[in-house]
């Protein structure tokens, strides 16, 4: 007589072991596919740049033409002071500065106006002034009223920590950073912008440039210049008709 057949046992997997496996394969299969991408775009290289010709005279005519410009104003007397009561200007770029002379691109930096539509606040003193005319084709400036300061700081102030750009909306995190310098909240650190005081430089420095905007659709003249925004140079109290209209 033959023995009965043995029957087959199934050993059952644990629901939470399952998932598991599966989060592991879905995690696999995205870290190569990862791989995979990476590589394809090393094996591509580099994208090669090419740069017409007429790209090159427009960056000459525009380096010859603002050496040509600072030379001159070299000679000139010295713009005059303007008057004791206007210790505060707003600088903001309102045009591309590829291709211009070294020198200006220095002051564009040292003004931390790296990105078009850009603005920051400046002391107003003799070598402000001076830095201000050398790049006056491509910035507009003027005297702020308290009104535009306090507008920018609580729309678009921010500063950096680290390598995060953190909005100022906390007066507990003005007074940890600037509580050393007598600034607890934020209106202590717009009237310490407005007023020029004797820590200008330091609340100045925790502000990080004011990103302005721009209307997508604006309309531009033959230059590429807003007309809204009109042309560069020095506005006086004009300037604040500008800040409303790219705040």
């Amino acid at each position: 007589m033959a023995e009965p057949e043995s029957e087959k046992v199934i050993k059952l997997v644990p629901e939470f072991l399952l998932k598991k496996r599966k989060t592991y394969q879905a995690i696999k299969a995205t870290q190569a596919k990862l791989a995979l991408l990476e590589k394809r775009r090393i094996s591509k290289g580099k994208p090669l740049k090419f740069k017409r010709l007429e790209d090159f005279l427009k960056d000459s005519h525009k380096k010859h033409r603002d050496d040509t410009r600072l030379q001159r104003a070299h000679h000139r007397p010295p713009a005059p002071l303007p008057s004791a009561k206007n210790k505060l200007a707003f600088v903001v770029r309102i045009r591309m500065v590829k291709g211009v002379s070294p020198k200006v691109m220095k002051v564009i930096q040292m003004m931390r106006l790296r990105k078009i539509f850009s603005g920051a606040f400046i002391k107003i003193n003799q070598t402000s002034v001076s830095m201000m005319r050398m790049v006056e084709p491509y910035v507009a400036w003027g005297y702020p009223n308290l009104k535009s300061v306090r507008e920018l700081v609580l729309k678009r102030g921010q500063t950096r920590i680290g390598r995060r750009r953190v909005p100022l909306t906390d007066n507990n995190f003005i007074e940890q950073h600037m509580g050393k310098h007598g600034i607890i909240c934020l209106e202590d650190l717009i009237h310490e912008i407005y007023s020029v005081g004797k820590n200008f430089r330091a609340a100045n420095n925790f502000l990080l440039p004011f990103k302005l905007s721009v209307p997508r659709h604006a309309a531009k003249d033959k230059v590429g210049l807003l007309k809204d925004v009109g042309d560069p140079g020095f506005r006086g109290t004009d300037i604040n008709s500008i800040i409303r209209l790219l705040n």
